[in-house]
């Protein structure tokens, strides 16, 4: 803790006296240094003291910074202008040097990174940058001063370069340890900054949303497009940011901390856009999914939008770790790739689920409402999820079934009926005559025949049995409904109008009982009825059935 007390002093200490210290600190701590010791190339230690401490404020010399380069004698004439540039690639990417990390060594051999006698500063920054040995000195390689211009271009892109040029001469006096052309670019920065707020705001809020309102997607282009596109801008002015700092020549402690942030900042605002991009993604799959007769589809954007922002958020956090905080991620996903394995043997379970919820949602043996048995399940599926499928009981309760079970189950899915069958017998006493079974039988047909659900190419009545008490009428039809609801209305129809039949005609339905029959009761009449012979007296009767409940008169 004491440590770190003391680095923030130090670092607050630097930023205020930036101009004494320029954009080098010497370990936490002010060591004094001998000036042949950087005035000579004998160590990369030695080497990295003559290019720095040569280009700080107090004590400016390009031409003795310059002897660091390898210049080569077509180059030696811009060897000051070429020191100072990469000089300011060093502070414009941030990285700070820290001398006595540096090798102090003249036979440094870099067994880590190229197996030479060279010596890289930052090989994820400027992997382009190092020292090599030549003639027991310690230069920057030839190929690192072929790379400086073009990395003074990528470090201060679209010409912004020529601002270093033009900001110090606003002046150089110091106020609260900055130069005045700093604070000048500090204002400048923070005015460009409000600016280019407020104009994004208006082209977004009035233009961009006019235009949208205009194609007809007002409410889309307010409650999905106008959010991402508000966010997009922050991005453009996080961008900003990042080009311009750069320019401040801030300390190099205060530009490395700022640029960390700002590079944080980028892939976390691309992660912000694309898990905004994924609800218009799935607005447009909802819609595609009304138009469709399944109701699984509906079930299924949900779920698709839940895993993409998931995918999203992953992604987007390995890019903060990797692109701005600078963790190398590497070992990460390497552990993730072997405890993934475990994990994988520690939850087979939630896999083999997550695998039937996607062969449902390929297959499709069911969709959200149907009413399917499998085994001791019998219900109607209210929701299909990664994980289970719940199902709603007839007795109201709520079953969770686990997704690799119902994969591998046998499904009986009642609503993917075409028919829906309706079968019963019909028991009728042992006194009905043969001629009134007859007239039954014809008008149970009659009333199947009419119903307007029924299906009238398939159907069984028939006089099919002769049991313990009764005399039993097969009745198998189908109904062409397409919910539970809709047949159990039918059957309600269907019945009615079987005891109207029944009553109409005089045909009684037998229940379990046992008759004792005596040959001669005194003054007692038997509680038989008396039946008629005559054929044509049933199917007289039969007619005015038909034409009084149905309205049709059989020719």
């Amino acid at each position: 803790m004491q440590q770190f007390k003391i680095k923030i002093l130090i670092l607050i200490f630097t930023f205020f006296y930036s101009s004494i210290f320029a954009q080098v600190v010497l370990d936490d701590q002010l060591v004094p240094i001998e000036e042949e010791d950087y005035h000579n190339l004998k160590t990369p230690y030695h080497t990295t003291l003559t290019f720095f401490l040569n280009l700080r404020e107090d004590n400016y010399d390009p031409k003795a910074a310059a002897m660091a380069l390898n210049l080569g004698p077509e180059r030696e004439k811009e060897g000051e202008k070429l020191a100072v540039k990469l000089k300011q690639i060093f502070d414009g990417n941030g990285v700070f040097i820290k001398f006595l990390e540096v090798p102090n060594e003249p036979d440094f051999f870099d067994s880590v990174f190229s197996n030479q006698a060279k010596f890289f500063y930052d090989t994820k920054k400027l992997p382009l940058v190092y020292l090599e040995k030549i003639n027991n000195e310690w230069k920057f390689s030839a190929f690192t001063v072929s790379q400086i211009d073009e990395m003074h271009r990528v470090t201060y892109p679209y010409g912004t370069d020529r601002l270093l040029n033009i900001l110090p001469k606003m002046g150089n006096e110091v106020y609260i340890g900055l130069h005045f052309w700093q604070l000048a670019g500090l204002f400048l920065l923070i005015l460009l900054l409000f600016v280019a707020h407020k104009l994004i705001t208006f082209l977004l809020d009035k233009v961009f949303l006019y235009l949208v309102a205009k194609m007809g997607y007002g409410y889309v282009g307010e409650k999905y497009l106008l959010p991402v596109a508000r966010i997009t801008s922050i991005y453009l002015i996080v961008v900003l940011s990042s080009l311009f700092i750069r320019l401040l020549q801030l300390p190099v402690e205060v530009v490395s901390m700022v640029i960390k942030v700002l590079n944080a900042a980028k892939p976390l605002v691309i992660t912000i856009v694309f898990y905004k991009i994924v609800d218009i993604v799935s607005l447009y799959f909802a819609k595609l999914a009304e138009k469709t007769e399944s109701t699984l589809d509906d079930q299924l954007v949900p779920l698709l939008r839940k895993t993409l922002k998931a995918f999203v958020v992953i992604v987007g956090t390995l890019f903060v770790l990797k692109e701005g905080l600078e963790v190398d991620i590497v070992p990460f996903l390497t552990g993730l790739s072997i405890g993934g394995l475990a994990f994988a043997l520690a939850a087979q379970d939630t896999i083999k689920n997550f695998f039937g919820s996607i062969m449902i949602f390929i297959d499709k043996p069911f969709q959200v409402g149907d009413w399917i048995t499998s085994g001791d399940v019998d219900g109607t599926v209210e929701e299909v999820g990664f994980r289970s499928t719940r199902v709603r009981t007839f007795r109201n309760s709520v079953m969770y079934i686990p997704n690799g079970k119902i994969a591998d189950a046998t499904i009986d899915n009642h609503g993917l009926r075409q028919y829906r069958r309706f079968y019963t017998t019909l028991t009728i006493t042992y006194d009905t005559p043969p001629d009134l079974i007859e007239a039954f039988v014809e008008g149970l047909r009659k009333i199947v025949e009419n119903h307007p659900n029924t299906r009238k190419d398939l159907y069984n009545i028939y006089f099919n049995s002769l049991s313990t008490y009764s005399q039993d009428i097969m009745f198998y039809i189908f109904f062409q409904v397409p919910t539970l609801q809709e047949e159990l209305r039918c059957r309600h129809e269907i019945l009615v109008q079987i005891i109207r039949l029944a009553k109409g005609l005089g045909v009684r339905f037998a229940f379990p009982t046992q008759t004792v029959h005596m040959e001669s009761f005194p003054e007692k009449r038997t509680l038989i009825p008396e039946y008629p012979d005559d054929a044509a007296f049933y199917t007289s009767k039969l007619q005015d059935f038909l034409v009084k409940e149905m309205g049709k008169k059989d020719n």
